[in-house]
C-alpha cells in the first residue's frame, strides 16, 4: 500500500461533472488530481454522443428550469451560473461550433463527442490537472484519507477538498455503478435509493385475460420498430397529467424511446404506488375523434376490417397490430369501440426497465444534505456533483447541462474553501 499527502483538491469521477469541477479548480489556481475507475475519462459521455451529442436545449428559461420537476428551484440556481447559453459559449471557447436542431436541441456541428472530449482533456492537462486512471474509490480510511484500489494494491490520498462526481447507477460497465451510495450514507449523508429514469417499461396484460407482454407474434414481427406519429397520455399519482405527441419504439417486452422517456418519472411513480401505470395512445393524433368515428363507420361492403382501416384511415402494419393486441376478435368488430381505441388505445405498464440499462437514474444524495456550494453538511470539505445528486430530467440536453452546472458549483465551492 502506498500513501501520498498534500494540500490540494481531489476530484473523483471523470465524467462531465467531474471534468467541469476540475476545470474550475484549476482556473482558481488549485492543484487538481482527478481519479477515475476506468482506463479513460468520459466513457459515458462518449456513449451519449453515439447518436449525435445533444449538449443542451435552446429553450428559454423558465421553461428550461421546469424540466427538473420539483427540483426546478434548486437547479435553477445552478443554471443562473451556467445555463444552456453559457454551455454553448463554453463549447465554442473549446473550439467546437454548435447548432440548434429543428427540435430546439443543441448539438456540435460534427455531431460527435470524441473530438470535444479530446479537446477538453487536452485543455485540462494544459491547466495542470493530473489524471489517475484505474483508481476505484473505496471510501475513507480512519484518518480521513481517501482509499483507492488499483492493480498495484490500495493507495491512500489526503486532500483538504474533494469533489465526488461518480455518476448514478446506469451503464455500470462504464463506471457508474452506484457503489458510492452506502459509503456516503455511512458518513451521514441522506441518500435516496437510485431508480430508473429516462427508461423503457415492460408491459402488463394488453387486454383482460391475456398474459403479460406482447403476443409472441407481435413481439417477433414488430420489436425494434418505431411508432409514429403517436400521442401518449397518462396521469400521475398527484393528478399531474402528461400528454404529448412524438414517437416511441416497441421492444420485445414493452416500450421505450423519446416519448416514453419524457413521461418516465410520472409512470415510474405511478407503478411504485399502484403496481401499474395506464397510458393511452392516440394512433391518429392529426385527426379528431369525430372524423375517426365517421371513417370507421363508413360502409365497408365485403372488405375486411383491416382492409377498411387501411383504405379509409391509412392504418396498417404496426399500428394495426397494436389494435389487435388491445382488442379481442369480437371487440375488433365493434365499430364504436374500435374507433375509441384508435384514439385512446390503453397499455398497462408493470415495471420500469432495470437501472443498469437506462439512460439515467433518479435518487441519490438529497440536496438537503448539502449547502449552496454542494458541500456535504455531514462531511465538510466533501462536495458532490452530477448524477450522484437527487434530481432527474428528461433527455434533450437537460441532463448534461445540469450535470456540468453542478460541477461548476462544486468546483468553485471547493476552490473557495481552499482559499479560506
Amino acid at each position: 500500500m502506498s500513501s501520498e499527502s498534500s494540500r490540494r483538491a481531489v476530484v473523483i469521477g471523470g465524467g462531465p461533472a467531474g471534468l467541469m469541477a476540475a476545470e474550475r479548480l484549476a482556473l482558481a489556481g488549485v492543484a487538481v488530481d482527478l481519479y477515475d475507475a476506468m482506463a479513460t475519462a468520459g466513457r459515458k459521455f462518449l456513449l451519449a454522443g453515439k447518436g449525435g451529442l445533444n449538449l443542451t436545449h435552446s429553450e428559454s428559461r423558465p421553461d428550461f428550469d421546469s424540466r427538473y420537476f420539483e427540483r426546478a428551484p434548486q437547479i435553477g440556481a445552478w443554471l443562473d451560473r451556467f445555463d444552456g447559453e453559457a454551455l454553448r459559449a463554453w463549447t465554442q471557447a473549446l473550439g467546437v461550433e454548435t447548432f440548434v436542431g429543428t427540435s430546439g436541441r443543441v448539438f456540435p456541428k460534427d455531431l460527435k463527442a470524441a473530438p470535444m472530449l479530446r479537446a477538453w482533456l487536452s485543455r485540462l492537462r494544459g491547466q495542470g490537472v493530473r489524471f489517475h486512471m484505474k483508481h476505484r474509490w473505496q471510501g475513507w480510511a480512519e484518518d480521513g484519507a481517501l482509499r483507492f484500489s488499483t492493480a498495484e494494491g490500495e493507495t491512500r490520498v489526503h486532500a483538504e477538498a474533494v469533489v465526488l462526481a461518480l455518476g448514478g447507477a446506469s451503464w455500470p460497465q462504464l463506471g457508474s455503478d452506484g457503489a458510492w451510495a452506502p459509503l456516503l450514507a455511512g458518513v451521514g449523508a441522506e441518500v435516496s435509493p437510485l431508480r430508473s429514469a429516462n427508461c423503457g417499461f415492460d408491459l402488463g396484460s394488453t387486454r383482460e385475460g391475456a398474459a403479460p407482454g406482447w403476443s409472441p407474434f407481435f413481439a417477433e414481427k414488430f420489436a425494434g420498430q418505431p411508432v409514429k406519429p403517436v400521442a401518449l397520455s397518462a396521469e400521475g399519482v398527484d393528478g399531474r397529467r402528461f400528454s404529448r405527441q412524438g414517437e416511441f419504439v416497441v421492444t420485445a417486452t414493452g416500450i421505450e424511446g423519446s416519448l416514453v422517456y419524457a413521461a418516465s418519472a410520472l409512470l415510474r411513480e405511478k407503478i411504485e404506488r399502484d403496481g401499474e401505470a395506464l397510458v393511452h395512445l392516440d394512433l391518429l393524433p392529426g385527426r379528431d375523434a369525430a372524423w375517426v368515428d365517421e371513417q370507421v363507420a363508413y360502409p365497408r361492403g365485403s372488405r375486411s376490417m383491416s382492409s377498411h382501416l387501411k383504405s379509409r384511415l391509412n392504418l396498417e402494419g404496426l399500428k394495426a397490430g397494436l389494435l389487435h393486441e388491445a382488442l379481442t376478435k369480437e371487440q375488433y368488430g365493434d365499430v364504436a369501440l374500435l374507433a375509441r381505441t384508435i384514439k385512446a388505445l390503453p397499455l398497462r405498464l408493470k415495471a420500469a426497465r432495470p437501472v443498469a440499462e437506462v439512460i439515467s437514474t433518479a435518487g441519490g444524495v438529497k440536496l438537503e444534505s448539502l449547502d449552496e456550494q454542494l458541500m456535504l453538511k455531514a462531511r465538510p470539505g466533501v462536495f458532490v456533483a452530477g448524477e450522484m445528486l437527487d434530481w432527474e430530467a428528461p433527455t434533450g440536453g437537460y441532463l448534461l447541462t445540469a450535470s456540468m452546472a453542478s460541477g461548476l458549483i462544486a468546483g468553485d465551492g471547493a476552490a473557495l474553501l481552499l482559499k479560506r
